[in-house]
């Protein structure tokens, strides 16, 4: 399970507006049973609204998604089976959009 990787959400019911996360948890930290994970959204939270840093879009199987660092949550990683693509190549848009959430925009 790396870094940067995306999978399919494990929660049919909100895989409709969020259909996949993207694991941030650094390689190093593989041990743990959780992986820190941000959901990529279908539509932006109030992007006209948001600061750039939080609603940055990515592409994940040619669908264009949308950051949401105000939702990552540690799940299972149980929970996460296939990786559906990687994300490393957006992973400063990543960072950044996590780091805007913790030390503010």
């Amino acid at each position: 399970m790396a870094q940067f990787d995306a999978y399919e959400n494990p929660s049919a019911a909100q895989r409709e507006a969020f259909p996949y996360f993207v694991v941030l948890q650094s390689d190093q930290l593989d041990h743990y049973s959780t992986r820190l994970a941000m959901p990529l959204a279908r539509t932006p939270a109030s992007a006209a609204n948001m600061p750039r840093r939080l609603s940055q879009a990515v592409t994940v199987r040619g669908e264009r998604l949308f950051l949401a660092p105000h939702l990552v949550a540690a799940l299972p990683r149980a929970v996460l089976r296939r990786p559906v693509g990687s994300l490393r190549g957006d992973a400063a848009a990543l960072i950044d959009a996590l780091d805007a959430v913790v030390s503010g925009v």
